[in-house]
C-alpha cells in the first residue's frame, strides 16, 4: 500500500487529494466547519440552503416517517456510501432496515437505499438534477424524487424510477410530476398534501 493510501484527510490537507483521490476510510473522521461530500475522490463543500428548502425537507421527513412500513427507515442528510471514492448526502433517504446494524452504522450502503430525495436549491441545481441521480442510479437505487420550487413557492415533485437496462433514472410512467398532492405506491404508499410541507 502506498503512502498516499495511508494518508488521512485533515483540516490542513483535505483540498489536496492524493493520486487516485481520497477514499471514504481516509475522510470519514474529517471535521470541518461546514458540511461536505466526497465526489470522485475529492471533498466538495455543500452550499447553504434556504428556509424554504429546509421546511420542505423537514415536512417530508415527518410525512414519510408516518407512512413508512416497519421494514423501512427514513433519515435526513444521511451519508450514502456509493463507492470508496463517493459519499453523498441526499436531503432524504428511505432505506430498508433489514440486515443493518443501525447502532454502529456510519454510512448507509447504496444497496440499502430504496428512495433518495433532493430538494433543489439555487446552488445545487446541477448536482440535484444530474450528478447525484446519476451516481445513485448507477449503484442500483430504484427511486429518486427531485423537488423543485414553483413560481408560487409550492413544492413540485418529479418522480423517477431506475431503468434497469439503461442504469439511469427515467420519469415515472404513471405520474412523473406531482403538483398539489404527492400520491405514489413506491417505495411504499404515500398520499401527501404538498402545501402542508411548508407548515413545518
Amino acid at each position: 500500500m502506498t503512502a498516499d493510501r495511508l494518508a488521512r484527510a485533515t483540516p490542513d490537507n483535505w483540498m489536496f487529494p492524493p493520486d487516485g483521490g481520497w477514499t471514504y476510510d481516509q475522510v470519514k473522521d474529517l471535521e470541518l466547519p461546514y458540511d461536505w461530500e466526497l465526489v470522485d475522490g475529492a471533498i466538495v463543500v455543500r452550499g447553504m440552503t434556504h428556509f424554504w428548502h429546509d421546511q420542505v425537507r423537514d415536512g417530508l421527513l415527518v410525512a414519510l416517517r408516518q407512512a413508512r412500513p416497519q421494514a423501512f427507515g427514513v433519515n435526513v442528510e444521511r451519508c450514502v456510501l456509493v463507492d470508496e471514492h463517493a459519499v453523498i448526502k441526499p436531503d432524504l433517504v428511505v432505506y430498508e432496515r433489514t440486515g443493518l446494524d443501525l447502532r454502529s452504522l456510519e454510512c448507509l450502503p447504496a444497496s440499502a437505499v430504496r428512495l433518495a430525495v433532493e430538494v433543489v436549491s439555487p446552488g445545487s441545481r446541477g448536482d440535484d438534477r444530474f450528478r447525484k441521480p446519476g451516481l445513485l442510479a448507477e449503484r442500483g437505487v430504484p427511486y429518486y424524487w427531485r423537488i423543485e420550487r414553483s413560481v408560487d413557492d409550492a413544492p413540485v415533485v418529479h418522480e423517477f424510477w431506475r431503468h434497469h437496462e439503461m442504469r439511469t433514472f427515467a420519469p415515472s410512467p404513471d405520474r412523473p410530476v406531482h403538483e398539489g398532492k404527492l400520491t405514489t405506491d413506491v417505495p411504499f404508499p404515500v398520499d401527501i398534501d404538498l402545501l402542508t410541507l411548508l407548515e413545518s
